[in-house]
């Protein structure tokens, strides 16, 4: 992973988390991982740090069998975390999967759900020890795998890097419920504009299609040896991933509303920073937010806030 030097005042913010959540997890940690917003621009107090908590084993992680239960049905299970560094307050959303999961989740599964993230530039800040360690890093080069052969279908014949990327984040995006604008999947690229053009050349012939690969003064492009049919079946594949993605989306919103202290709060805050849009928050959808908040859930999707 080409992940850009974090400075010292975030480093530090991320051990406050790192070891308050390995207190509370105790052995059942295999591995703690970084990712999203705050990865990118080096800062832990900007909003909510992303993290992923790997665990060996749901059972073992929990000491209620309910919390278990929804993650393995459902995984991942969302929590709030907040700790106090230097005196600061170091807010973070973290997500509990298994390493069994993380590595069915970027290789195997049909939905985008983790591949789609961990195809993205991800930081290791703990693991277990070095086995664990590289059975994570094989996850991610297997979600870049899956990545592209999930999104070269669906490119023009003669795709850049830029174009495999935005447009295949952009099909990633479309099957979850996603407050962000049109412009994010070129926002993300952007930021990680080195990082892609290193690793898409790597990758590219470890995937399931032949291609020739084409260099001009400025620019890389891959002719794509696709079939129509394969390109048909993947046009249906990502239909039915939308459709499955929301349906899994209003779970996943309904189950962390047992698990994410002060969720409601966070998601019209995020909504709110996505999209400019300002969203009431009643006291009565803070103690009963599936009773309360479908109503509101709804005009915000009418509205087009997201989708």
């Amino acid at each position: 992973m080409m992940i850009q030097q974090t400075p010292e005042s975030c480093v530090r913010d991320l051990q406050g988390l790192q070891e308050r959540l390995i207190e509370q997890y105790g052995d059942s940690v295999d591995a703690l991982l970084f990712y999203g917003s705050c990865l990118r621009n080096g800062n832990a107090r900007d909003g909510l740090v992303d993290l992923y908590l790997v665990v060996d084993d749901y059972a073992r992680a929990y000491t209620g069998g309910i919390a278990a239960l929804f993650n393995r049905l459902l995984p991942p299970n969302v929590y709030y975390l907040e700790v106090q560094v230097d005196g600061h307050p170091v807010r973070a959303k973290y997500a509990v999967v298994s390493l069994g999961d993380l590595e069915r989740g970027t290789t195997g599964w049909f939905h985008s759900y983790l591949w789609g993230r961990f195809s993205q530039p991800c930081g290791v800040l703990y693991s277990r020890n070095p086995e664990i360690a590289w059975r994570v890093y094989d996850a991610f080069s297997g979600a870049v795998l899956t990545f592209l052969n999930r999104v070269l279908p669906s490119l023009p014949p003669q795709p850049d890097t830029r174009e495999i990327w935005q447009i295949g984040m952009a099909l990633s995006y479309s099957a979850e419920l996603r407050a962000e604008k049109s412009q994010r999947a070129i926002q993300l690229y952007e930021s990680w504009e080195a990082h892609y053009e290193a690793i898409t050349p790597v990758a590219m012939p470890m995937t399931d299609f032949s291609f020739t690969a084409g260099q001009n003064s400025t620019e890389t492009r891959f002719l794509l040896d696709i079939e129509n049919r394969s390109r048909r079946l993947n046009r249906l594949g990502w239909w039915i991933r939308r459709l499955q993605g929301k349906l899994l989306s209003v779970l996943r919103l309904m189950k962390a509303a047992f698990t994410f202290q002060g969720g409601i709060d966070y998601i019209a805050w995020k909504l709110e920073r996505h999209t400019g849009t300002s969203i009431e928050i009643t006291p009565r959808m803070r103690r009963h937010p599936l009773l309360y908040s479908w109503g509101l859930v709804w005009r915000l999707y009418r509205r087009g806030v997201f989708r």
